[in-house]
């Protein structure tokens, strides 16, 4: 009589592009998942990333949208008693009593190389405040955000030309290459568990639309780094001309001095900051098109 090994069942709180595809990377591999929670798309927020609900579906795996850490749900991952449950940029703090549930744990994948870059929108951060390098880690989920014992890490880099998106994108690659070697290091018990240094890094909280308003008396650098790091898709880096509001979509820091939100050339569009000088390279009006520099014809000179 043959032995039947028992596969180690799995929960997964997942969302984005990270979590549709450290799914994707999970069934790659045979995991069993037996239920999914995700969320409802936002109206108010721009989806133009891969839908984990969809993949559920096509994969019959069932899902909730709703949070993990209500008491019906807490009740339900009891019932189920996985081994291991997974965050994949999951939204919602997932709460103690969640944790505690998964018989060889809960481990979460972050978009930076921790401790570096802790909480919210990590990729945004750390383009914003022009690092050259970031991460994607797996790390043990404890009561602390962003703060359990490392499990693997991967590296990546960020040009000086890459977006937010740019960075995203290899980050997700990134978190994809980490669950292909953790998973079957986890299923065999033989994962590392590396203690976190949170003096480290730091602790980010989460950017509104209103964030990405530009202050003219910073360098040129700074005024760029944050032009690319929110973006498309992200909601933009904006000023004020002739009382209307205007999205500068992208930019390049160049030599050269100017009165910080003054226009000193139209050909190429260049404005004045605190240290250099900005050019812009398209930009759109409130209630207008994108469009390139060369076509935004304005008699007003002063950015506010």
């Amino acid at each position: 009589m043959g032995i039947t090994l028992q596969s180690d069942k799995l929960i997964v709180c997942a969302y984005h592009n990270v979590g549709y595809r450290c799914i994707e990377e999970l069934l790659r591999q045979g995991a069993d998942i037996a239920l999914i929670f995700t969320h409802e798309d936002s109206p108010t927020e721009e989806i133009w990333f891969k839908s984990v609900r969809e993949l559920a579906d096509r994969h019959g795996i069932p899902y909730l949208t709703t949070d993990i850490s209500l008491p019906e749900n807490v009740e339900r991952v009891r019932a189920i008693a996985p081994d291991f449950l997974f965050s994949f940029y999951y939204r919602n703090m997932i709460k103690p009593a969640v944790l505690e549930i998964p018989k060889q744990g809960a481990f979460n994948l972050h978009g930076s190389y921790l401790p570096k870059y802790r909480g919210r929108v990590p990729v945004n951060w750390a383009v914003i405040n022009g690092e050259s390098e970031t991460g994607a880690t797996l790390h043990h989920m404890v009561a602390k955000p962003d703060a359990g014992a490392i499990v693997d890490q991967e590296r990546v880099e960020i040009a000086f030309t890459d977006t937010a998106f740019d960075v995203f994108n290899k980050i997700t690659d990134a978190a994809v290459a980490v669950m292909a070697r953790a998973w079957p290091q986890l299923r065999e018990g033989r994962a590392a568990c590396i203690p976190m240094n949170l003096a480290e890094g730091a602790y980010f909280g989460g950017r509104k639309p209103a964030d990405g308003q530009i202050d003219w008396q910073q360098s040129a650098l700074r005024i760029y780094n944050l032009v690319r790091g929110v973006t498309h898709p992200y909601p933009g880096a904006f000023s004020h001309l002739d009382g209307r509001k205007v999205v500068i979509w992208s930019a390049w820091p160049v030599e050269g001095r100017g009165e910080p939100g003054r226009i000193v050339s139209h050909r190429p569009l260049l404005i004045g900051t605190g240290e250099g000088l900005l050019e812009i390279r398209s930009l759109q009006a409130e209630g207008g098109d994108e469009v390139t520099a060369t076509d935004f014809m304005t008699i007003d000179e002063q950015f506010t």
